[in-house]
């Protein structure tokens, strides 16, 4: 017989821990405030984030092509804000501030970037899924949208969460 699971945080403590996890995201990570990284979501599988194209992207002057290491840095945020997101789901029992915690120690270990398309688009999306969340080491896969729906990048990376 499996062990009843211990309550969920509420719907407010939820609301909490998402607005939390926001603040880190576009507030506190102030690289993320240079890349106008914006969160647009958190569904069932994870963060959504979006951010709009600006000359200070580019990268490629005559084509107005995203910089690589645009994509490469957005990739790798999310990915590490994935990860959060899935602490917190991994924790659900815990409040807010007991979750908010656990993500001081999150940190990129590798990156892997495959770049499939120029980076042409007004703005940009990207989410992200969690492949593993172990004790020590999460890894996740991200990929990267134009405002088309063209598949731009994709990238896989292992992070230390403990």
């Amino acid at each position: 017989m499996t062990p009843p699971q211990p309550p969920r945080r509420s719907a407010a403590e939820q609301a909490r821990l998402n607005a939390a996890l926001t603040a880190v995201f576009e507030q506190h990570i102030r690289f993320n405030q240079v890349l106008g990284l914006k969160v647009s979501e958190f569904g069932d599988t994870g963060p959504t984030i979006r951010f709009e194209m600006r000359p200070e992207l580019v990268g490629h002057t005559p084509s107005g092509r995203l910089h690589g290491g645009v994509i490469s840095a957005t990739l790798d945020a999310l990915g590490g804000m994935a990860l959060m997101w899935a602490i917190g789901e991994k924790h659900a029992e815990e409040t807010a501030a007991q979750v908010m915690h656990r993500w001081l120690r999150v940190g990129t270990i590798d990156l892997r970037v495959d770049y499939l398309r120029p980076g042409i688009g007004r703005y940009f999306t990207a989410d992200a899924a969690v492949l593993r969340l172990g004790g020590r080491v999460g890894s996740t896969q991200m990929r990267l949208h134009s405002d088309g729906g063209s598949l731009i990048a994709t990238a896989t990376a292992a992070y230390v969460v403990s």
